[in-house]
């Protein structure tokens, strides 16, 4: 199914203020950085909120339905190939092969393993071993070329193309090898950026070697440094509804999936070096926006640095607001459905300012329902 008519883009809007941390490292260690408006900025990397993001999926939906990126598809096949058959793991592994030969997957180093990371769902590979189900002895039995003229009978490919987990129809699927095998992401997601410019600081730390001190020798066990800095930093993505519901083919499915990656998103930090930093916080910001002309970056808002003069968090937000706004009206592209989730003091101007531009500020769980309800009618309405 293709939702053709109204194209439909949520996007996600979030201010949120991370205290010291190295929440994202580059290849020296430090946290990623990137140039914005002239200044250095604290970047998180779109793939590491993604991972996060998706990583939070998996506490919220039922294993069955997610999916799983590895080289060992062969060894997770030949695992359910075994539980099921009771063949020994080298038959079972030989069969495994055997199934994933037509697909021309390119092998990796080590036996077994393919070459690159496969995002494959966990029902689309149960779906595969289930075209061998009751059949595995007799096609163990069989010579290599034997085998190979019974697996190619099957659709193997079939079940791959078909039936997408949620995070796969979000998040889509490229192999190279297999053009067929591809999924369009249908979601889009934005490196992070500081509001503001940063500098990178560094902590100097020692670890004491607690039975050197019984000894009363001086000195420390080790020592070392650790980059990083602190920043209130502006998030964006955007899910495509309707390459979401081309991806999942069910109503119902695409709408949860827009639901579960907006909480997810918000909720959801990278964890780098989180032991040491506890950096975990709550966005003081959400603002999600359903257009029907194309994704709206509002990143620009903050081309200009916030100072340091005043709140960083409150003036980012001021600064957003503006910005939206002067989107909206300068381009007369009007949103078909906002909805807003903030923090900040509710007789304040920010707050003001941010129900003037966006909505009337709502909980977190409130915004969620609002938007799926939103979306389920915008669905009914174009699929009629």
């Amino acid at each position: 199914m293709v939702l053709t008519e109204p194209r439909a883009y949520i996007d996600v809007h979030i201010l949120q203020t991370v205290p010291p941390a190295n929440l994202n490292r580059d290849d020296q260690g430090n946290p990623k950085e990137a140039y914005y408006g002239g200044v250095r900025r604290s970047r998180v990397s779109s793939q590491a909120w993604k991972r996060a993001t998706r990583l939070h999926f998996t506490e919220r939906m039922p294993e069955q339905d997610l999916a799983t990126r590895t080289r060992r598809i062969s060894s997770a096949l030949a695992g359910l190939i075994g539980a099921d058959s009771g063949l020994p793991t080298e038959a079972s592994s030989r069969l495994a092969g055997a199934l994933l030969a037509p697909l021309k997957i390119s092998a990796g180093k080590k036996e077994g393993d393919t070459a690159y990371l496969f995002f494959y769902g966990r029902r689309q590979l149960s779906a595969v071993a289930d075209l061998v189900r009751g059949r595995a002895a007799e096609l163990a039995a069989l010579d290599d070329a034997e085998l190979a003229a019974e697996i190619d009978q099957l659709p193997v490919q079939e079940k791959f193309s078909t039936g997408h987990p949620m995070d796969v129809a979000l998040f889509g699927r490229m192999v190279a090898d297999i053009p067929t095998l591809k999924v369009d992401a249908a979601t889009q997601v934005a490196h992070a950026l500081s509001t503001h410019a940063v500098e990178l600081e560094f902590d100097y730390f020692t670890a004491v070697d607690d039975e050197t001190i019984k000894e009363q020798e001086t000195g420390a066990g080790m020592i070392g440094t650790i980059g990083f800095n602190s920043a209130t930093l502006y998030r964006y993505a955007s899910v495509s509804l309707h390459k979401l519901l081309h991806n999942l083919t069910d109503e119902e499915a695409a709408v949860t999936a827009v639901e579960e990656f907006v909480t997810s998103f918000a909720r959801s930090m990278p964890t780098g070096y989180g032991n040491s930093f506890g950096h975990r916080t709550l966005p003081s910001l959400v603002a999600v926006v359903v257009r029907t002309d194309q994704p709206v970056n509002l990143v620009s808002a903050f081309e200009e640095p916030v100072g340091a003069h005043s709140g960083i968090a409150a003036e980012s937000a001021r600064r957003l607001a503006r910005e939206y706004a002067t989107a909206t009206s300068v381009w007369g592209d009007t949103p078909a459905f906002t909805a807003l989730c903030h923090t900040f003091e509710s007789s304040g101007k920010i707050a003001a300012q941010l129900k003037d531009t966006f909505a009337e500020p709502v909980a977190f769980p409130k915004l969620l329902a609002g938007l799926r309800a939103h979306l389920t009618d915008t669905v009914k309405r174009a699929t009629r």
